[in-house]
């Protein structure tokens, strides 16, 4: 069987909610480490593996995978992980509450985006910080008011951990980050706290891959 293999930074929120979902389906994995900091996703080589020149990368199956969400969707569907409820209004809401995060506030807070408008700014320090934090907190906050439809039974939308879960807790790691203040959002720390006792997530912190 081939090996498989991550092509990810340890502090991409994408690359780390793909390591959880791995790590649910109990999958070895090797990581190969695309450094965001010195442009490494932009050479050559990764170019071959993904001409939008992002991470994660994911070769399983004899499939080379990207954009995070497919990957996940491709894990939940071929290992049975239950990440979506199957009664179709409840699974819309659940993906609705996921996308909140992954469509919504990752996109514009990806390290390159803040570093142009950082650039753009005139490169003034703090700038970038400055873009995470306006982006973040508001999305964060619509978060926390969609939350308030489940029972966090412990996890954003039941018993077991789901999609919005693997896109909260990578982006609550992004707004420690960047100093975000998180005070008035119980909810989705009681979550992060309950994932934070589940040996998959604890597995995918990029404390633990560094």
């Amino acid at each position: 069987m081939a090996e498989e293999i991550l092509y990810g930074y340890g502090q991409s929120s994408a690359s780390y909610r793909v390591r959880i979902a791995q790590n649910l389906a109990g999958i070895a994995y090797r990581i190969v480490s695309v450094d965001l900091r010195d442009g490494a996703q932009k050479s050559q080589t990764h170019l071959a593996r993904n001409p939008q020149g992002l991470v994660p990368v994911l070769e399983i199956d004899g499939l080379r995978l990207t954009q995070s969400l497919a990957i996940i969707d491709y894990l939940d569907q071929t290992r049975g992980l239950g990440l979506l409820p199957a009664e179709p209004a409840h699974r819309a809401k659940v993906s609705a509450l996921a996308q909140s995060i992954a469509v919504d506030i990752h996109p514009v807070c990806n390290l390159s985006v803040a570093r142009h408008a950082a650039a753009l700014g005139g490169g003034a320090e703090g700038t970038a910080g400055d873009w995470m934090r306006h982006f973040i907190r508001p999305g964060l906050l619509a978060f926390e008011a969609l939350l308030a439809e489940f029972e966090q039974a412990p996890y954003c939308a039941g018993s077991q951990p789901g999609l919005a879960d693997l896109c909260l807790v990578p982006q609550l790691y992004d707004a420690r980050r960047w100093d975000v203040d998180l005070g008035d959002l119980p909810r989705s720390l009681a979550v992060d706290a309950a994932c934070a006792e589940h040996p998959a997530f604890t597995a995918a912190h990029p404390e633990a891959v560094a």
